[in-house]
């Protein structure tokens, strides 16, 4: 019986054991590695969830001790599950894993992908912080137009309580109370629930699939970070940022996210040069000749504009786009730069805790991530923004001000596709 290890981050990896090895007798998972997010380490797959053959649950360990978790477990075979790697950090898992006396295995992502009853559309990207979430959005807005049942999957998000986050439905603002939801959690689900959209999401996505199935005629997957969809779509949308057109054939999955598109949308158009739009088109053509191209412009709204002019800000942006996801400016330092900010602040001698860590570890730029894992990070996170000198804090993540008190006053900046009729002629066409 061969002794597998699964590398992820709290998402696919419990995916595909789920899928594969939760239920097979002829493997034995004897661990998860927790990487990239803080806090998920040290923690235990429940046995709830882990099926018949693993009475304890499975341990999660700490992936920085990789080689060691491999000789000590006997590992036979590592496989590589996560949402969001550059190619140069996959091969560096390859050379631990194979240095240690186990293979190393990248499964096929149709192995994983389970079949619905339904029409799925599956939205994923290049990169993290391309713009998946807008799309995703702009696309239940012509469903909704066209008066179709549709619910929103998410790619998971599993970072408290694994048995209670089995299977997630979201409908109401408190959901994410009652759910003790992060803030990358609040960020994804909280703008469809206000635009009416019910949101799936969790850890077992066989039982998430068959919940979605009773409700809705079609299934809407938002993607995470540029992995690609659990279920099997019958239209699959990839984002490409052309901001990070060197990208588009470097990261995984996000490579294949844009090799197996039936549509690419070239999204930020209206901030992108001309040349970067060009680079863009040609890196995803060298990857797939037959997908249609959609440009879509990605509009800012700040919802107090003039308290930006002539003043000095502190730029908040989404967490995992900045940390591993390497973007350099998100909405809110857009919004900052075309409202007039007399300054951006550098927020980096200000930052504490966990916070100061996230900068050692990855070059964010004058940029604060929203990093919100657990209570004691969101309080490093507070301090942080007050012990700021600065006039206004801009912000594209959740309305900072619902979860902490804040001694400034923030402008909340979001971003949405503007409306693009051959996009929507996609949809409405697929959705007969």
């Amino acid at each position: 019986m061969e002794r597998i290890l699964i590398l992820g981050a709290a998402g696919r990896d419990f995916h595909v054991f789920n899928v594969l090895f939760r239920d097979n007798p002829n493997y034995k998972v004897v661990g998860f590695t927790a990487a990239q997010i803080p806090f998920i380490e040290n923690r235990k797959y429940p046995k709830e969830l882990a099926g018949r053959f693993y009475k304890n649950g499975i341990n999660i360990y700490p992936e920085r001790k990789l080689e060691e978790i491999i000789k000590k477990l006997e590992v036979d075979i590592c496989i590589l599950a996560y949402s969001d790697l550059s190619y140069r950090d996959v091969f560096e898992k390859a050379r631990i894993a194979n240095k240690a006396g186990a293979h190393f295995m990248l499964l096929a992502p149709q192995a994983t992908m389970l079949k619905s009853k339904r029409k799925v559309i599956a939205v994923c990207a290049s990169r993290t912080g391309a713009g998946k979430s807008e799309v995703t959005r702009y696309i239940a807005r012509i469903l909704r137009e066209h008066g179709k049942k549709f619910v929103v999957v998410r790619h998971p998000m599993p970072y408290g309580d694994l048995r209670a986050q089995r299977v997630q439905r979201f409908e109401k603002i408190e959901d994410l109370d009652k759910y003790n939801c992060t803030i990358e959690e609040r960020e994804e689900y909280a703008p469809h629930i206000r635009e009416g959209n019910v949101v799936y999401a969790g850890v077992d996505y066989k039982e998430i699939l068959k919940a979605a199935e009773r409700e809705a005629e079609i299934i809407l997957w938002d993607g995470g970070n540029n992995d690609l969809p659990f279920f099997k779509p019958d239209l699959l949308i990839t984002v490409v940022d052309p901001l990070r057109a060197d990208c588009v054939g470097e990261a995984y999955p996000g490579a294949l996210a844009v090799s197996m598109a039936d549509a690419i949308v070239i999204n930020k158009v209206n901030v992108a040069s001309k040349s970067e739009i060009k680079k863009a088109l040609s890196a995803v053509r060298t990857l797939n000749s037959r997908a249609n191209i959609f440009y879509t412009s990605s509009i800012v709204i700040p919802d107090k504009p003039e308290l930006i002019p002539g003043k000095r800000v502190l730029v908040v942006e989404d967490g995992p786009s900045v940390t591993h996801g390497g973007l350099k400016f998100g909405a809110a330092s857009v919004c900052a730069k075309q409202l007039h900010a007399k300054e951006i602040v550098d927020p980096h001698k200000y930052a504490t805790g966990s916070i100061a860590e996230a900068y050692k570890k990855y070059n964010i730029g004058k940029l604060l991530p929203a990093l919100g894992y657990s209570r004691s990070q969101i309080s490093e996170l507070s301090k942080t923004l007050n012990r700021a000198e600065c006039d206004v804090i801009v912000s594209s993540t959740i309305k900072l001000e619902d979860l902490m008190k804040l001694n400034k006053p923030v402008v909340n900046v979001t971003f949405e596709i503007a409306r693009e009729s051959k996009l929507s002629a996609l949809i409405k066409n697929f959705a007969r």
